[in-house]
């Protein structure tokens, strides 16, 4: 079959060469002048460190088949996130652990102690958090919702935690031991040479034609037997029924000869302070050493419909036009829609090549029992 995949990041990657290496003919199509999407990195020209182009991508996962799957492409290496955050002119580790909140508090509690401490400071009487500040506040208190929550919240989503669902904070960020790895899976790591190597490699098949700036139009679709969409889910219908919220970032790059905060992200908690974070790139590369360093101070706000779209707000409006799209999406024959903005999520690079694979595994298995292909893996 000939088959056309809208977008050369993760998703229209891994399903094309999974689908090439099934016998099918995979049409590759990108708007930008380049392939990875969001996860694209390249060396930087003046200090030639490896540069997250659109921000830190740290590879994390528990699924075994994926972390197999990218070890096929790259060469993964040892890499832990470990966050800090400046609060008040003092530097704090994240996520919130032991260290934390002695640093904080100015103490020295053991685990058990600190549990006690943490619980007696925060607010009992929200019984049932609906909110992202009612969450925070009800585990954590006062304090340390003001300290490490609110302002950076704030500058993130553009408005108050009070707007925001509860949901946000599904697992509390807080340690009762000195664990200052963010993440908590099993495997954690970065490709050597950069994710946009990983994925040229994963492009690299006969059964796969890969053109960049290029835009889809309707003509594209009638050619090909199936489309995979991975871009925006309203931006497929020409958004007629209106935009789908998103956040999107502005970064400000400067270099620095040395070493300028010795960690990879340094978050900024005080409202005050207009950026959420300072990421320094030579950092996400430990195994290299570079003297000089690139920086990006780095901004959210308000998508606008020219700009790249990161985060799905998802709040209220959002979900009511989405579910619009949704009913429009189902009803369309010949396309799935995949990745973080065909589906509008947030997805980490490790679900979107597993929804990925399980997406090409599904489109073979209906082929081949003569079934209809779904608009989405989740209507399989």
């Amino acid at each position: 079959m000939q088959i056309l995949l809208v977008g050369a990041g993760l998703s229209g990657a891994v399903i094309g060469r999974f689908l090439a290496e099934a016998g099918h003919q995979c049409r590759i199509i990108d708007r930008r002048p380049h392939i990875g999407g969001n996860c694209h990195t390249r060396r930087d020209d003046e200090t030639g460190v490896m540069m997250h182009v659109y921000g830190p991508h740290i590879f994390h996962t528990d699924d075994r088949q994926v972390w197999d799957y990218v070890n096929r492409f790259a060469e993964f290496l040892p890499y832990r996130n470990r966050v800090k955050t400046t609060v008040g002119n003092k530097v704090f580790s994240l996520p919130i652990n032991l260290l934390t909140i002695n640093q904080f508090f100015g103490k020295a509690l053991r685990p058990d102690e600190a549990r006690d401490f943490i619980a007696s400071r925060a607010d009992h009487s929200i019984t049932d958090p609906v909110s992202f500040e009612e969450q925070a506040l009800r585990f954590v208190g006062a304090d340390l919702y003001e300290a490490f929550f609110k302002g950076y919240t704030e500058k993130q989503w553009g408005c108050s935690p009070r707007d925001l669902p509860a949901s946000i904070l599904k697992r509390l960020p807080v340690r009762f031991n000195y664990d200052d790895n963010y993440f908590f899976h099993r495997y954690q790591g970065m490709p050597r040479q950069g994710y946009t190597q990983m994925i040229q490699a994963i492009l690299d098949h006969p059964g796969i034609t890969v053109e960049l700036n290029t835009d889809f139009s309707p003509d594209m679709s009638r050619q090909a037997d199936h489309v995979f969409w991975s871009g925006p889910l309203d931006g497929f219908f020409d958004y007629r029924l209106g935009r789908l919220g998103y956040r999107t970032l502005d970064f400000e790059r400067f270099t620095y000869d040395g070493d300028y905060q010795g960690c990879a992200v340094m978050n900024y908690g005080d409202r005050a302070v207009p950026y959420t974070r300072i990421t320094e790139h030579k950092h996400f590369s430990p195994w290299e050493d570079h003297r000089h360093s690139v920086c990006y101070r780095e901004y959210s706000r308000a998508a606008g419909p020219d700009d790249i779209p990161y985060y799905p707000i998802r709040l209220v409006r959002e979900k009511a036009l989405l579910e619009e799209y949704l009913t429009k999406a189902r009803q369309t024959r010949g396309v799935t829609f995949v990745g973080r903005l065909g589906t509008y999520r947030y997805l980490d690079m490790d679900v979107t090549i597993r929804e990925s694979m399980d997406t090409a595994q599904m489109f073979l298995t209906h082929l081949k029992n003569g079934k209809a292909i779904p608009a989405f893996l989740t209507d399989a």
